[in-house]
């Protein structure tokens, strides 16, 4: 855990060897994109009962505009782009034709719900009669049956991250390797991802804003979190419960090794427990009375159940399992997936978290990443579950590696070795703004008051207010901010159009002939997993998706 000399000397060399090989210009070609969660709520405040407003189109087949677990759970998705503001941008215009034709709806802002009625009262999200849009609703209801409803209904941020394809070319040639292309590229990312991991406290600690949620929420769960006033439940040093093991937790998952050593053994260990059964889910039964209550009864009904901090991706071709995409063509792309809200944000996040994870990110590149053991994936669990929970508390330690060590020198030490690739950032996208990122980052670990979760908790305090209060105060806000800026006649027309076609390609695709679900259920689970080889040509990506 502790950054060494030889580290700091090894990331030093890498970053004068990308300059010398002229592959600096190339994080200029970056590609990224977004996908953002938001609970559409009613004016009250409570989790809008309505159907997903038709004038945003098809949840199944529109691009941009969808939903994750419920019908009320809007998710934004942008298209990939090498300018870093460009995906705000578009994001920003999403959110300005939703609002458009809202309502009186408003979407919430953070990324704990509040104002919860009984279980049954969240909506599973609908995509139509078609075996497609049938086996997103079964997966979905085979997410209640295995962990409730109310986790489903946190919301986040995901970032999708590339690298040029000339940014790899020179790399393999700086680290002097031999390998077919395609194969290094996901080597690497693996390597990227492993550092991710071990790294993914100081993210979420920098960026948390999830450290307080309505006593609505937990409904008689075990917690250790502290009552402040007015229903409202706080970790008084969190970050980010969203992380934590009151939100996405699941004790089955906790007991997966699934290894991210390599593509081949991430591939395999994920399809073993896609066709595993598990004693717990055979009880649910598939299909009871005629009615399906989850895909199947395997630890995983499919790969997309399995929850991590981030994720390898490729694009998908037409009826493609992600895991089979991977095993086939290999990595084309991460997914950063540890992201709150940011309640002050309209969209939720802005250009500086993304500068952020990019010098983040390329630095877990970078550095050296050995694999990581059983043992280390226990121990960075715990150490995520005390940063979540209490990271901000400085008398707390982490333990891993080389030994105990507090939190805000670990995070000092690993971003003082990010000055280099501000500067190499800096020296691409012209001013200082990498450099002034970074040293706004390092400020919140002298000052964890600055922090996100931090400021979420005093203005608590301050304002007298509960979780719900604050959260509906920022709702309203962000609300006031897009109707006071709704979308030009050329932005709805496009959209408007937009709708419309996805609307007609669901209906197209509900009209077409096919087999029964349970003969196309009976298919895809039985899709045998290809060799994994991973060597088809690289393809830089241009969209992103979701499940």
């Amino acid at each position: 855990m502790n950054p060494t000399t030889d580290s700091r000397r090894q990331l030093d060399t890498r970053l004068q060897q990308l300059q010398n090989q002229g592959l600096a210009p190339q994080l200029r070609q970056i590609l990224r994109g977004l996908e953002k969660e938001s609970l559409r709520v009613q004016p009250n405040g409570h989790l809008a009962q309505t159907q997903h407003p038709r004038a945003l189109g098809s949840t199944l087949t529109h691009s941009s505009i969808t939903t994750d677990y419920s019908e009320a759970l809007t998710e934004f998705i942008t298209p990939t782009f090498t300018d870093l503001q460009a995906p705000l941008d578009f994001l920003h215009e999403l959110h300005q034709f939703a609002y458009s034709v809202m309502e009186d709806e408003k979407l919430w802002v953070n990324s704990m719900p509040c104002i919860m009625g009984p279980e049954e009262s969240i909506p599973i999200a609908e995509y139509g009669t078609s075996n497609e849009g049938l086996f997103k609703h079964v997966y979905r209801h085979g997410l209640w049956h295995r962990y409730g409803r109310v986790m489903q209904t946190i919301a986040g941020i995901h970032y999708n991250m590339s690298y040029p394809l000339g940014f790899w070319v020179g790399f393999q040639q700086i680290l002097q390797d031999q390998q077919p292309l395609q194969t290094f590229i996901s080597q690497q990312y693996f390597h990227l991802i492993r550092n991710f991991q071990r790294h993914v406290s100081i993210a979420i600690y920098l960026l948390g804003a999830s450290p307080a949620v309505c006593g609505s929420f937990l409904r008689g769960q075990k917690h250790k979190l502290e009552p402040l006033h007015k229903h409202t439940l706080i970790a008084p040093f969190g970050t980010s419960l969203r992380m934590s093991d009151l939100g996405y937790h699941n004790a089955t998952q906790k007991g997966l090794n699934i290894s991210y050593n390599s593509l081949p053994e991430y591939v395999n260990t994920l399809y073993q427990a896609t066709t595993t059964s598990h004693p717990d889910y055979e009880k649910i039964g598939v299909r009871v009375d005629g009615q399906y209550r989850q895909l199947n009864t395997n630890i995983l009904q499919i790969e997309n159940e399995y929850y991590a901090s981030i994720r390898p991706k490729r694009r998908l071709g037409h009826h493609q399992r992600t895991l089979m995409a991977l095993a086939e063509s290999g990595v084309e792309y991460i997914e950063v997936r540890c992201l709150d809200l940011n309640p002050w944000q309209p969209v939720g996040i802005d250009a500086d978290t993304l500068r952020f994870l990019d010098m983040f990110l390329l630095y877990c590149l970078l550095e050296p990443s050995p694999p990581i053991s059983a043992q280390e994936y226990a121990c960075i669990h715990k150490n995520q579950q005390t940063i979540v929970l209490d990271g901000r508390n400085p008398s707390h330690a982490l333990r891993c590696g080389l030994g105990d060590v507090n939190v805000q020198t670990w995070a000092g030490h690993v971003l003082a070795q990010m000055d280099g690739i501000a500067e190499l950032f800096d020296g691409q996208y012209g001013g200082r703004e990498f450099q002034r990122v970074l040293a706004e980052q390092r400020a919140k670990i002298q000052s964890p008051e600055l922090t996100p979760s931090a400021q979420v908790i005093e203005t608590l305090k301050k304002n007298n207010q509960s979780f719900f209060e604050f959260a509906m105060q920022c709702a309203n806000d962000t609300a006031a901010h897009f109707l006071a800026h709704p979308p030009s006649d050329a932005l709805r027309e496009r959209l408007t159009a937009e709708a419309s076609e996805s609307l007609a390609a669901q209906a197209a695709l509900e009209a077409k002939p096919s087999s029964n679900f349970e003969h196309y259920l009976a298919q895809f689970m039985a899709t045998p997993l290809p060799p994994v080889n991973g060597q088809n040509e690289a393809a830089h990506t241009q969209n992103t998706g979701t499940l």
